[in-house]
């Protein structure tokens, strides 16, 4: 006598397939979870008379490897959104610097801030080892306008 198949085949094992269902939700979270603990850097920009140019040259660093010293018209001088006293401005840049030496300073100085102040703080640069500096000039942020 003969067994008779009745067709149904015995699952034997575990299925070796991974569940994708879900994929899409974890890269979905992890999307969210970047976008919302991703801090943006963006400086306050300061009141002040800008101070005219000839000709300028555009930078084409990247906004990271930028550092602004803004120097207002009574002489504050703030570095990353920060009142900095002028004695201290070596001692502020120098470790910006020493992390990346791809740093270019851009001194951006009311047209009335006295020569003598703007002399102070390039030495104080000077001191802090940092040797790419620029001054921003009136010339410069019509070129950044026409750009945007």
């Amino acid at each position: 006598m003969a067994i008779k198949d009745s067709g149904f085949k015995k699952k034997s094992g575990s299925d070796s397939t991974i569940p994708t269902s879900s994929m899409a939700d974890i890269a979905f979270l992890l999307l969210i979870f970047f976008m919302v603990t991703t801090v943006f850097r963006k400086e306050r920009n300061r009141d002040i008379e800008w101070t005219n140019a000839e000709a300028t040259e555009k930078i084409d660093e990247k906004r990271k490897n930028i550092l602004h010293i803004w120097i207002q018209r009574e002489g504050s001088v703030w570095i990353n959104d920060v009142l900095t006293p002028f004695e201290e401005i070596s001692e502020v840049v120098r470790p910006i610097y020493a992390e990346n030496r791809e740093v270019v300073v851009a001194i951006r100085g009311d047209s009335e801030v006295p020569y003598h102040q703007i002399n102070t703080i390039t030495e104080e640069l000077q001191a802090a080892g940092a040797v790419r500096v620029t001054f921003a000039t009136r010339l410069e942020q019509r070129a950044m306008r026409a750009r945007r």
